[in-house]
């Protein structure tokens, strides 16, 4: 598999999401993903309910060996860069785009793989509570990068693997860093 930049994705057309949430690893939501594809044809979209597609990385700066995570303003919790789809089908890109906006680093780069499948529960103000389907990604960053972050996040934080509980994130954001971890090793 390849790391692409945004240019490069932004060049493709045709990516079916439901292509996507096939190729990814076996999961026990990876059904649920595909009921929602089959079921809401708005699934790209963010007022679909009960629930749409997102996509989310996990940034790792291969050279400190750290990982960044951003402090959502509405959510009120340490997180990974990740967001609404808008109608793109393009997972990966999605994840990428969202990557860059959020933490405000252009030179970010995705691994065109699925590393990681999640369904939860969002309370977002002024919205109804409803599920985000979230596509993860690994993207990894230039070495030395600092993050300038965007209104979404009150905090942005390079850390250690080993201090996200001091975060206290949940187990999905630890299950991400180990699959993604685990297949940039495998690479």
């Amino acid at each position: 598999m390849t790391f692409r930049t945004i240019k490069e994705l932004n060049a493709r057309v045709g990516i079916e999401p439901r292509a996507v949430i096939q190729s990814a690893p076996e999961s026990s939501e990876k059904e649920r993903f595909l009921h929602l594809l089959d079921n809401y044809s708005d699934a790209l979209i963010r007022t679909c309910r009960p629930g749409h597609l997102t996509g989310s990385s996990l940034v790792f700066d291969p050279f400190s060996g750290q990982i960044l995570m951003l402090f959502h303003s509405k959510l009120q919790k340490w997180l990974q860069p990740g967001g609404h789809a808008d109608g793109d089908g393009d997972l990966a890109r999605v994840a990428l785009r969202e990557a860059i906006e959020e933490t405000g680093i252009p030179d970010l780069r995705v691994l065109d793989e699925v590393v990681d499948l999640d369904i939860h529960e969002v309370s977002p103000p002024k919205e109804d509570r409803h599920e985000h389907y979230d596509v993860r990604f690994l993207v990894v960053a230039p070495e030395g990068t600092t993050p300038k972050g965007n209104h979404e996040s009150q905090e942005l934080r390079w850390i250690d693997v080993e201090d996200l509980d001091l975060l206290k994130v949940d187990s999905s954001v630890h299950r991400l860093t180990k699959r993604a971890l685990d297949r940039f090793e495998e690479i």
